[in-house]
């Protein structure tokens, strides 16, 4: 059964589904070839569908590659990434697995624009003998926030890591989340709890999200404080956190600006989001794409609301998490899917449910600051700009992290009446992704992406 807190994962940016996903994907692969690696001589990647079309701005083929050397996301570095694909240019050399050395060159990537049947980030890894035989063979699919699945668990009933183990505590549906919470008087973040105790010990959760927070504000003190002043990837565009930073420092004893708070905001999302962009070490939340708004909302209630003890910091966290999981279970966290309202609507949902937890209000106000949250995101395209992961996606994290805010803000107010839930408006979400034109899912076909190479 899949950890509610496998939403957030500790990589490296651009992209969760386009980057992190293919290096996992890989890391499988050589899994799979465990036994057979003395027989392998050639091993080909074959990318599908959104994966090729902006799998270039995402890294997609550099991260599919480090994957194949045994290299997963959380252990990968921006050095280790520079001397395999040094090796793979230079001397078309590959060392497999991290065991053996076998000829490999950048053309045994193979780009396709057709997507495989069952989700739009397919991919197909080949090995071959050295008569050319194929020895083993898989396809994969990279279904968002770095979550991967084969061909044959995206067909089977429960898709990926899910099984048929019953939890006391788990919930498939925000209703029964709510049932949870008001049969046992806990909260959220309780009940979720409860739930990852059933498959590890607490003193594990805790110090998994602890890593998480810690993993989060190392990436926003890395993007505030980069020297870099220009994003990497052709756009040239500048880092604004650090500026803003210098701004706000400068300023803030001169008093008058109300509204200052939103700067503050836009930092904290901008810094993080922009530090993914440039391919820095990020955590999804849900996906790379989004990773600004849930950290933002957490700095901004930290350093403006409330004061946050370890405690409080791993209820929002818990909370975040539970929402997404709600999300990816009955919808999607996948642009390619169902467009940037699956990244950042998802997010800014997640972070409105934590903020709504953490400022104590009720179980049925989290639920309604996430469904607000979302609400306010359908319909939105994932088209970035030369398959970047910059333009719009950098201000999208930091119109998110304000929304969520807005959200938790509006579900405040005890007269507050949503005529819509959280569940339905998953459902909604979904719906909307799907009968939504592929040139406006992750491909660069359409949209601000087409516009702006005219």
């Amino acid at each position: 059964m899949e950890s509610v807190l496998s939403i957030f994962k500790i990589g490296v940016g651009p992209s969760s589904s386009h980057t992190i996903g293919p290096m996992v994907a890989s890391n499988r692969f050589i899994e799979m070839l465990e036994g057979k690696f003395e027989a392998t001589k050639k091993v080909q990647i074959a990318l599908h569908g959104s994966l090729c079309l902006t799998g270039k701005g995402h890294m997609t083929d550099i991260a599919a590659i480090v994957g194949l050397t045994g290299v997963t996301p959380k252990t990968t570095s921006t050095e280790i990434r520079r001397k395999v694909m040094h090796e793979v240019i230079s001397n078309k050399r590959l060392n497999l697995g991290g065991k053996k050395q076998i000829e490999f060159s950048t053309n045994d990537i193979i780009w396709n624009k057709n997507s495989l049947p069952l989700h739009e980030n397919g991919m197909k890894f080949s090995a071959f003998d050295e008569g050319g035989n194929l020895i083993c063979e898989e396809i994969f699919y990279s279904t968002g926030g770095g979550f991967v699945s084969s061909e044959s668990e995206l067909k089977s009933a429960n898709p990926g890591a899910f099984s048929d183990k019953v939890l006391a505590f788990d919930f498939d549906s925000a209703l029964r989340l709510e049932e949870l919470c008001n049969a046992h008087n806990k909260r959220i973040s309780d009940i979720v709890m409860l739930r990852e105790c059933e498959l590890r010990p607490k003193r594990e959760v805790l110090d998994y999200c602890l890593e998480i927070y810690d993993e989060m504000l190392k990436c926003y003190e890395n993007g505030v404080n980069s020297e870099e002043t220009v994003i990497p990837g052709g756009l040239n565009l500048h880092r604004l956190a650090p500026a803003i930073n210098k701004r706000l420092n400068r300023d803030k004893n001169l008093g008058a600006d109300p509204l200052a708070v939103i700067d503050y905001i836009s930092m904290y999302a901008r810094a993080i989001a922009e530090e993914n962009a440039a391919g820095g070490r990020v955590v999804t939340a849900p996906t790379n794409g989004s990773c600004g708004v849930v950290p933002a909302v957490l700095l901004y209630m930290q350093n403006h609301r409330y004061y946050m003890e370890k405690a409080e910091i791993i209820d929002y966290l818990l909370t975040c998490a539970g929402i997404g999981y709600l999300y990816k279970r009955n919808a999607s966290i996948s642009g390619a899917e169902a467009g940037c309202q699956a990244e950042i609507g998802v997010a800014s949902s997640m972070a409105a449910a934590g903020m709504a937890l953490v400022a104590g209000l009720s179980t049925k106000q989290v639920l309604q600051a996430a469904e607000i949250a979302m609400e306010h995101h359908l319909g939105l395209t994932c088209d970035p700009i030369g398959g970047l992961v910059q333009i719009p996606c950098i201000e999208r994290n930091t119109l998110g992290a304000i929304k969520a805010i807005s959200a938790c803000k509006l579900a405040q107010d005890g007269k507050y009446d949503p005529h819509v839930s959280l569940d339905q408006v998953i459902i909604t979400m979904y719906k909307t992704g799907r009968d939504m034109n592929e040139k406006y899912r992750e491909t660069s076909l359409g949209g601000l992406a087409k516009m702006a190479a005219c």
